[in-house]
C-alpha cells in the first residue's frame, strides 16, 4: 500500500489530488475543534458518560472523530447525508420515478444526488432540533432560550452541510469517496487517544509479568482481527459465465468466459449501522424523556438492553443478520441478472438460462450472504466479549470495518488511476 501511495506521489496530477484531499480533511479537522457557542463541554462530558460504551451517541461520537463530545460544530457529523443516502436507495425501490432516474446514467445521477442534498440539509435540522432539547434536558445548554436554540440548532445544520461539501470536493477533485474519507479521518483521529488508554492500562500504572504478557496478548489479538477482516473484506464468491459464440455479418463475437463476483461482505458496515441505531433506540428515548429510571420494570428492561446486558449481546447479532440480509435484496437482483446473462447471450456452465438462472444466483447468493452476515454480527458483538475480560479496553468491530474498507477501496482508486496514466512501475 505504502509502496503504491509512494509511486502515486510521483506523478504530478495524482499528487495534487492527494495533496487536496489532505488539506480538504484537515479543514474538516480543524472544524471539529471549534466550539458551538452556548454549550457548556463539561456538561457535554457528563452527558457522554451516561450513554454507556456502545450507544448511539458514543457510535456517532466514534464516526465525528470526538466532535460530538467536544459540543463542536461538527458535532452531527456526516451522519444525516448518510441516512438520507440509504433513505433515497430504499425509495428508490419503492417509487418508479427515482427507479428511473437510477437507470438515465450520469444525468439521474445527478439529480438524484441533488434531491439526496436537500433530504440531508431536511435531516440535519429535524436532529439538531432534537438533539437541542435532549442536551437542554441534560443541562449541557447554557442559557437555554429562543436564540440559543436558533444559534444551536442551525450551527449544528450548517456544520453537517458544510461536512456534506467538503466530502463532495474531495470525491469530485481528490482522491477517493469524500464521504467515507471524511469517516475515516475522524475514527483514525482517536487512534492517539486509544494508545494513550492502552499504555495507561498496562505500563502506566505498574509494570508487570501479568500487565505484559496481556499487553502482547491484545496486540497480537488486534493483529489477527485487522487481518480477518482484511481476508474477509476481499473473500468473494465468483459463479462462472460463458458468452456463446454468435456471427454478424463477417465478424465473430462472444465465445469469451468471465465471472460474476460476489462478496461475502457485500452489505459493508449499513447492517451494524441500522442494528446499533434500533437496539440503542430505548435508552435514547429514555435519554431524550429526561433519563432512565432507577428502579421498577424500566429499569430492569434498560438494563438488559445496555451495552452490557445479554438482551442487547442478543438482538445485536440477529438484527445485524436481518439486515445484512435485507440490505443485499436492495442491492442485488438474481431474476434481473440472469434475465441480463441470458439477453446478452451467456449461461452459466451445467444451468439453463432464465429462471434456473436465477435460483440457482439466488441459492449461492444466500450462502454467500449468510457467511457475511456472520461475519459482520461477530465482528460487532466481539468488543463486547472482549470488554468484559479488559473493561478499559474495546475494539471497535464497526470503526475497524469502516477504516479497512475505505484504506482498501481508496489505494485501489489510486491503482486504477495509475494504470489509466500507463504507469509501467506498477505492473513490475
Amino acid at each position: 500500500m505504502f509502496k503504491t501511495i509512494r509511486n502515486a506521489w510521483a506523478i504530478p496530477d495524482l499528487r495534487s489530488k492527494m495533496i487536496f484531499t489532505i488539506l480538504m480533511l484537515i479543514v474538516y479537522r480543524l472544524g471539529s475543534v471549534i466550539p458551538v457557542p452556548g454549550l457548556s463541554a463539561d456538561a457535554m462530558a457528563a452527558f457522554m458518560s451516561q450513554d454507556g460504551g456502545m450507544g448511539l451517541f458514543t457510535l456517532l461520537d466514534t464516526f465525528t472523530g470526538g466532535a460530538f463530545s467536544n459540543a463542536t460544530i461538527f458535532a452531527m457529523g456526516i451522519t444525516p447525508y448518510i441516512n438520507s443516502s440509504i433513505i433515497m436507495q430504499l425509495l428508490a425501490v419503492a417509487i418508479p420515478a427515482l427507479e428511473r432516474l437510477q437507470k438515465e446514467g450520469e444525468e439521474g445521477r445527478k439529480k438524484i444526488n441533488s434531491i439526496t442534498r436537500y433530504v440531508t440539509v431536511v435531516l440535519a435540522l429535524i436532529q439538531a432540533i432534537g438533539l437541542y432539547f435532549t442536551l437542554k434536558a441534560y443541562g449541557v445548554v447554557e442559557n437555554p432560550g429562543f436564540m440559543s436554540f436558533v444559534v444551536i440548532a442551525l450551527t449544528f445544520t450548517a456544520g453537517t452541510a458544510f461536512i456534506m461539501w467538503v466530502g463532495e470536493q474531495i470525491t469530485e477533485k481528490g482522491i477517493g469517496n469524500g464521504i467515507s474519507l471524511i469517516i475515516f479521518a475522524g475514527i483514525v483521529s482517536r487512534l492517539p487517544q486509544a494508545a494513550v488508554t492502552l499504555y495507561n492500562e498496562f505500563l502506566g500504572v505498574n509494570l508487570t509479568v501479568v500487565s505484559a504478557v496481556l499487553l502482547i496478548v491484545v496486540l497480537a489479538l488486534s493483529v489477527a482481527v485487522v487481518g480477518f477482516v482484511v481476508f474477509m473484506n476481499e473473500a468473494e464468491r465468483r459463479i462462472p459465465v460463458q458468452y456463446a459464440k454468435r456471427v454478424v455479418g463477417r465478424k465473430m463475437y462472444g465465445g469469451q468466459s468471465t465471472n460474476i463476483p460476489i462478496k461475502v461482505a457485500m452489505a459493508g458496515v449499513i447492517p451494524i449501522i441500522f442494528a446499533s441505531s434500533i437496539v440503542s433506540f430505548p435508552a435514547t428515548i429514555a435519554q431524550f424523556a429526561g433519563g432512565i429510571p432507577q428502579t421498577g420494570f424500566w429499569h430492569g428492561f434498560f438494563e438488559l438492553m445496555s451495552p452490557g446486558g445479554w438482551l442487547y449481546g442478543v438482538l445485536y447479532f440477529v438484527l445485524i443478520i436481518f439486515f445484512t440480509y435485507f440490505y443485499t435484496a436492495m442491492q442485488f437482483n438474481p431474476i434481473e441478472m440472469a434475465n441480463n446473462i441470458k439477453r446478452n447471450g451467456g449461461f452459466v456452465p451445467g444451468i439453463r438460462p432464465g429462471k434456473p438462472t436465477s435460483d440457482y444466483i439466488a441459492k449461492v447468493l444466500n450462502r454467500v450472504v449468510l457467511v457475511g452476515a456472520l461475519f459482520l454480527a461477530l465482528i460487532a458483538v466481539f468488543p463486547m466479549a472482549f470488554s468484559g475480560v479488559i473493561p478499559s479496553m474495546m475494539l471497535g468491530g464497526t470503526s475497524l470495518l469502516i477504516v479497512e474498507g475505505v484504506a482498501l477501496e481508496t489505494v485501489k482508486q489510486i491503482e486504477s488511476q495509475m494504470l489509466m496514466r500507463h504507469y509501467k512501475g506498477f505492473l513490475d
